[in-house]
């Protein structure tokens, strides 16, 4: 699923140290929240994984892409196996919430018979059934969170990468988007939740990975009580 060996990754040309020799490795259908303070190489992990940037030493294999050797022109069909959720929700303003989440299966080529079928599907399983008529600024930050959720899982990713997904909300929506992802996972997606929110990471048992200045400082069940961030 997600495998990192010795990664190293330096933003030019300031020559700031992103990343320093950080292992990693998270399983198929696997639960896990990464976390750490600002500037800790949180945002460096996901765009390493989605193919953003290119790490300077080191071996990365996602989904089974090698991303020290994936050539440009396959970094779509990588694309295709995650699904990435926004603090700021990206939603598209003039589009209902239905064609939001369409929107992720055309640009793949999804039939309309297809998409009609596994739109509602989508919008039931993250609880926005009814909803489908009505655009972003009508609906609560939660609900936009929701349409997020289902548009990343519409296409069926191996994988849900979550960048603060609750960064925008109160918190009691944030702990139903949480829960919301536990029930994904248990469907069989798997859950990387990258977070700074240290009282939601405590409400669950899940694996917790802590990364500081770069490099991974805690990993295992009870990481997040063992490292004060």
């Amino acid at each position: 699923m997600i495998q990192m060996n010795g990664v190293r990754l330096v933003y030019e040309p300031s020559g700031a140290m992103a990343l320093d020799d950080v292992d990693l490795e998270i399983h198929e259908g696997e639960f896990a929240f990464l976390v750490g303070p600002s500037g800790s190489g949180k945002t460096s992990i996901i765009k390493l994984l989605t193919g953003e940037v290119k790490a300077e030493r080191g071996e990365i294999s996602v989904n089974g892409f090698d991303l020290r050797r994936i050539k440009r022109r396959k970094l779509p069909h990588l694309r295709r196996t995650l699904g990435v959720i926004f603090q700021d929700f990206r939603l598209i303003e003039k589009m209902t919430v239905y064609d939001n989440v369409a929107f992720a299966m055309r640009v793949i080529g999804a039939s309309t018979d297809a998409i009609s079928k596994r739109v509602p599907y989508v919008l039931e399983l993250v609880g926005l059934t009814g909803y489908e008529k009505r655009f972003p600024q009508e609906l609560s930050g939660g609900e936009q969170q929701r349409v997020a959720i289902a548009r990343a899982l519409v296409n069926s990713p191996r994988m849900i990468i979550a960048d603060e997904p609750t960064g925008n909300l109160d918190p009691v929506r944030s702990l139903e988007i949480m829960l919301l992802l536990g029930k994904i996972n248990e469907l069989g997606t798997t859950m990387l939740v990258v977070t700074h929110e240290k009282e939601l990471v405590n409400a669950f048992s899940r694996r917790v990975i802590a990364i500081d200045n770069g490099n991974v400082v805690c990993d295992g069940m009870d990481g997040y009580y063992s490292y004060d961030i």
